[in-house]
This record gives C-alpha cells, sequence and structure tokens, in this order.
C-alpha cells in the first residue's frame, strides 16, 4: 500500500502558514515595520500636511494654513513558490530521524512540516531582502530603498553619503544620521535607525574599546569585547534596528508608523500546499505551491534620513 502525504492548507490554515514564512523576516518579526494585513489588491494611504497653522487671534475667521493631501498607494505583488522534490532524496535522513538516532532531532515530526519549514524559512529569508532591496522587477516587489532612491521628496540634507563603515569610524557615521533626522521626528517614541549587519557589527567593536579601534580603554562596564550579549543597541537616544535584508554600509532612520507592509497574508487569496504526486502519475516527487502576496511603501519621505543610498532625484 503506498504511502501518501498529500495534505493541503488553505482558507484559515493558509493565513497561518504564510504569516510564520512572512513575519519570519527580521523587520517584520522584530516588528520595526507596520504590518497592514487583508491587502487584497491596493490600499491607498492618505498623507496631509499644513503650513503656518498657528496664527495672532483675530474676531474674524481667517483660512490662513494650505491643507495638502497626497496619496502613498501600498500594491502588494502576488508571488508564489512552486517546488518540486524527490521523498528518495530524504529517506535516509527521514528513517534517521523516526528511529531516533538525535542527528536530525532539529527536524520536525512529520514530512510535512518539515517541507513546509524549510521552505517557509526561505521565504522569509527572500522577504526580508525584498523589504529594502527588492528592485521591483520579476520575482521581486519595489523594496524601501529602492523607492525612496527615486523620491525627489527626500530632502537633500537628509541623504547622506556613506563609507566604507567600521569600529574606527562607525561612531562619526552614526552621528550624521542623528545629524540628519529632522526635529519633529527626533525623540519620537517609533523612530528607528534601521542598519545592515555590518554597521551594527562595527558599532557593538566599537564599544568594546581597546584603542583606536574602538572607544574607551575597555569598553562598555569595562566588558571589554565581551561586553554584548545580544539584546537592544541604541546610539544617541535612538534605538537601533539591525536589518539583514539592507545591503552593507547602508542605513535609514525612520518612524516606524512611516514604514508600511501589506499582505493579504489573512485574505482567501493565500494558498499553501503540499502535494504527494505517487497517486497521480507514480512518481516519487512532491509539489510545493505558497502563493502569497507582498509589498512596502513609507508615507513622508520628508521624514525619512537615508545613508548609502543614492538618490538619482536630487
Amino acid at each position: 500500500m503506498a504511502d501518501s502525504i498529500t495534505s493541503s492548507y488553505a482558507g484559515e490554515f493558509a493565513g497561518k502558514y504564510i504569516a510564520a514564512a512572512l513575519l519570519s523576516a527580521d523587520t517584520l518579526d522584530g516588528g520595526g515595520i507596520t504590518i497592514r494585513p487583508n491587502v487584497k489588491f491596493k490600499e491607498t494611504m492618505r498623507t496631509l500636511s499644513t503650513n503656518g497653522l498657528v496664527k495672532d487671534a483675530a474676531c474674524d475667521f481667517s483660512d490662513a494654513s494650505d491643507v495638502t493631501i497626497a496619496d502613498r498607494v501600498l500594491t502588494p505583488k502576488e508571488l508564489q513558490v512552486n517546488l518540486a522534490l524527490c521523498k528518495k532524496d530524504f529517506h535516509d535522513q527521514w528513517e534517521a530521524e523516526q528511529m531516533g538516532y538525535g542527528a536530525f532531532d532539529e527536524l520536525p515530526a512529520s514530512f510535512t512540516d518539515y517541507l513546509i519549514g524549510y521552505v517557509a524559512d526561505k521565504v522569509a529569508q527572500k522577504t526580508e531582502q525584498m523589504i529594502w532591496e527588492g528592485t521591483g522587477s520579476t520575482d521581486e516587489f519595489s523594496g524601501l530603498t529602492t523607492q525612496i532612491a527615486l523620491d525627489a521628496n527626500l530632502p537633500a540634507a537628509q541623504e547622506i553619503a556613506g563609507t566604507s563603515v567600521d569600529a574606527s569610524n562607525v561612531i562619526a557615521q552614526l552621528g550624521l544620521i542623528v545629524d540628519a533626522i529632522p526635529t519633529s521626528v527626533y525623540g519620537k517614541e517609533d523612530l528607528y535607525i534601521y542598519v545592515s549587519q555590518n554597521i551594527a557589527r562595527a558599532y557593538v567593536r566599537a564599544l568594546g574599546g581597546f584603542g583606536s579601534s574602538g572607544l574607551g580603554a575597555n569598553g562598555v562596564n569595562n566588558a571589554g569585547t565581551t561586553w554584548y550579549n545580544g539584546g537592544d543597541l541604541a546610539f544617541d537616544g535612538v534605538k537601533l534596528f539591525v536589518c539583514s535584508g539592507l545591503a552593507d554600509n547602508t542605513a535609514m532612520a525612520a518612524q516606524k508608523s512611516n514604514l508600511f507592509f501589506g499582505t493579504g497574508l489573512l485574505s482567501d487569496h493565500n494558498e499553501v500546499k503540499v502535494l504527494d504526486m505517487a497517486d497521480l502519475d507514480g512518481s516519487q516527487n512532491v509539489r510545493f505551491v505558497m502563493r502569497f502576496t507582498a509589498g512596502v511603501q513609507y508615507g513622508f519621505a520628508s521624514d525619512i534620513v537615508t545613508y548609502g543610498i543614492v538618490n538619482s532625484a536630487n
């Protein structure tokens, strides 16, 4: 009697599995961006700004402020995963796990869950990269750095030229970013400096001290290079958010409430299926099908500071 692992996940369960895949991306899982679920096609976000709002009091009503309303459109892109695997390639490993050898103790209890977990992890990695660096071309949605690099509304003074960052210059470079943050944004509770991994590593090492390659004699709490055991980082009172999707030597300062990730993650368009083809064509192939939508957008370019991201519109 042939074994069959045909399993279909749609509707309610699809949302859960898609959520596991997408929300495992660093920026999403860490709460570094505002998530907008149930966007089936697109969502129009209205931005509103005024000027000269407060005036001297007078007896008569006088409309003395301009109100500017603009639209920013968040349009998640439809994406999919189509993957075919041969059960034979996993057979030895699967039996060993089932027999309790321990060498594969990280595998889930079922082959289906293993497939879902493996692909979900790959989707999460790709989603994290696209959130920041997605090109908007085939197989990708347009990322935040890609969009801001084409936006003439980003003030030139808030576009900081980048350099190769290491422990000897990271303090000065982060200082340039903080200095460029608009007064209206600095001090906001949800303000972050989103940094690439190499900038974060350089900052941690700099705070470890030891002369020219760092700050102070023995770094934070005189602990040297052992001072950091994970956890939150901050610079000049501004929280740092480490994004594995950001390219080396790039960063962005923005409020979380000004950055948006949209998906149909809870809608009926999500679909996850694992199909054993044995009953259909006699093969040992397993097909994995995953469908979801994802996209990013920001509200006000004027409230963002970029580092190492060349703006072609300025």
